[in-house]
């Protein structure tokens, strides 16, 4: 049975930790409203380039001279796996649940007998998918020190891609970030990004579009340009939905481990209250003993 010494000095600790999540779940909550607005206003602009695209791309003949970002490798042989992370933890189950899609995915082409490769954006998913994918991470990068996320962060990491692409490391790429949908919901995303998923039916029923649309110079140079910008947008709008998913989750894990550890708190005290009463009863008839023999 713990003493009341022990009781005591965990009652102060835990109340110590109480402090820290309640100012975490504050910090979380201030951070949240920004970021949500964030991932909120590019949605509109990464849909729509996306639809642009895949518009333009339903109107394009393949040719020698198509990108390879549209028409593919020719094969699907290896995959690439871009799994979108936070660089710390503490956010409750956001990292695990990207993760966990990843993994899944991961597994049922290894099954197919296809050859999978990760590119790693952000530290949390790299310990798991080591452990289960060892040699297959073929690069990561860490956003550790910045405070806001913006497009020349996403940029770099877009060109690699692309270029890792065009250098035949894979052939199909798949993004993974949560997307944000409240404090209490982030919804694991997968997205084909290589190459780009073209509509059927084509034309401008592709981006939603009814008018007739003429392009200049034609199709295929506006692609050229589009194509890599698209790619960027794309990992953009994940970096910023994981940002708001991230705040969101972890408001929500400090206010649960909050509320954990006021009914810890409780619960202690009732204990050390019990105890110490137990003790004072049990003086008391020492005394009125002790007085009672004399």
């Amino acid at each position: 049975m713990a003493t009341l010494k022990s009781l005591k000095l965990r009652i102060a600790s835990v109340k110590s930790t109480q402090k820290i999540t309640k100012a975490m779940k504050m910090v979380a909550a201030a951070k949240l409203r920004r970021a949500q607005e964030a991932a909120e206003a590019g949605r509109p602009y990464a849909s729509r380039i996306e639809a642009v695209v895949a518009s333009l791309g339903a109107r394009v003949t393949p040719g020698p001279q198509t990108s390879k970002m549209l028409t593919g490798s020719g094969k699907e042989d290896t995959y690439l796996l871009v799994v979108c992370t936070s660089d710390r933890g503490l956010a409750g189950a956001f990292n695990a649940n990207i993760v966990k899609a990843a993994r899944q995915r991961a597994l049922a082409l290894i099954a197919a007998g296809k050859t999978v490769k990760f590119y790693l954006v952000g530290k949390k998913g790299g310990a798991v998918i080591r452990r289960l994918f060892p040699g297959t991470i073929i690069a990561s990068t860490e956003f550790a020190g910045v405070k806001q996320i913006g497009f020349e962060h996403a940029a770099p990491i877009a060109d690699d891609i692309a270029a890792r692409y065009e250098a035949g490391e894979f052939d199909v790429a798949y993004l993974y970030y949560a997307k944000f949908q409240s404090a209490l919901v982030q919804e694991p995303t997968e997205q084909q990004i290589l190459p780009v998923p073209v509509q059927a039916g084509g034309g401008e029923a592709a981006a939603g579009v009814s008018a007739a649309v003429e392009y200049e110079p034609d199709e295929e140079g506006i692609l050229a340009d589009l194509l890599p910008r698209n790619l960027s947008v794309q990992l953009f709008r994940a970096l910023l939905e994981n940002a708001a998913s991230e705040q969101g989750s972890r408001m929500t894990a400090m206010d649960n481990a909050t509320r954990n550890a006021g009914d810890m708190i409780n619960r202690l005290s009732i204990q050390y209250n019990r105890q110490r009463q137990a003790a004072i009863t049990t003086e008391l008839v020492e005394i009125i003993s002790g007085a009672e023999a004399l």
